[in-house]
């Protein structure tokens, strides 16, 4: 395929799932490093998945809706139980986050094993489907997303619990849309790339168009190498934060 050969109908769509990723997983990347949890979000869409799994496995046929309240549900008791853990356990919070996320993704392959297609369930988990994302899949996105972003930006998300709640529901929905991999890279490349801006605006500003861009050149890179849509998204997140790096260099008093 070459640049001319490009099916911007295909990209489009795709396109606009790594945007509604970034419009949440930009923020809440920047709390996580501030909290020091980086593996919350592996841990949390892990017990996701799992969910997501377990209604697979015991709920036989359910509706898409059945699947995405188990799999929310699952991954809020999960969150719930690190913000509890926080209180509790705080020197050794990110060594018990690491034991949920073993836990759940153990727990995840012994469940698999009884499920229909467990092959291509557990790589749709992992890395996604990014480029067969449908309609009506961003429709309902979108409908979570904007009120949970409503929620963030307003006093009230200050509230530890808030960030919790925000964090797993917006966790399960991305989980399902782009896969754990591509989650945790859009949580924490472009949040680590700017870590240094002082000004928040700024900072959320070069993150999304850090963000953006490597979504962006993944989604080229895929078409016209035929490579996996998901996983190279998140080496080219990492070239764009590379980039970033680079442009900061040759103007530091973005850093002022």
């Amino acid at each position: 395929m070459t640049w001319l050969n490009i099916d911007l109908s295909l990209i489009a769509p795709a396109l606009l799932a790594g945007a509604l990723v970034l419009a949440t997983h930009v923020p809440l990347g920047h709390e996580v490093l501030k909290r020091g949890i980086i593996f919350i979000d592996l841990a949390i869409a892990q017990i996701a998945a799992l969910g997501v799994i377990a209604a697979i496995v015991f709920g036989g046929e359910l509706a898409g809706w059945q699947i995405q309240l188990f799999a929310g549900l699952s991954a809020v008791v999960g969150a719930l139980l690190i913000y509890w853990l926080e209180h509790r356990h705080q020197k050794n919070l990110e060594a018990i986050i690491g034991i949920l996320f073993v836990l759940a993704a153990s727990g995840g392959l012994i469940l698999v094993s009884y499920a229909p297609h467990s092959d291509e369930l557990l790589h749709d988990l992992l890395v996604g489907q990014i480029l067969w994302v449908n309609s009506q899949q961003l429709l309902w996105i979108a409908a979570l997303y904007i009120p949970l972003l409503m929620l963030w930006f307003s006093n009230k998300s200050k509230h530890p619990i808030f960030f919790y709640l925000i964090f797993s529901l917006a966790v399960t929905a991305s989980v399902q849309l782009v896969g754990i991999y591509l989650v945790f890279a859009s949580l924490i490349l472009p949040a680590l790339a700017c870590r240094l801006i002082p000004q928040n605006n700024k900072r959320l500003l070069f993150a999304y168009g850090i963000g953006f861009l490597g979504y962006v050149l993944g989604l080229i890179a895929s078409l016209l190498f035929d490579l996996p849509t998901g996983a190279i998204i998140v080496w080219t997140l990492l070239l764009a934060c590379l980039l970033f790096h680079a442009f900061l260099k040759q103007r530091p008093n973005l850093l002022q």
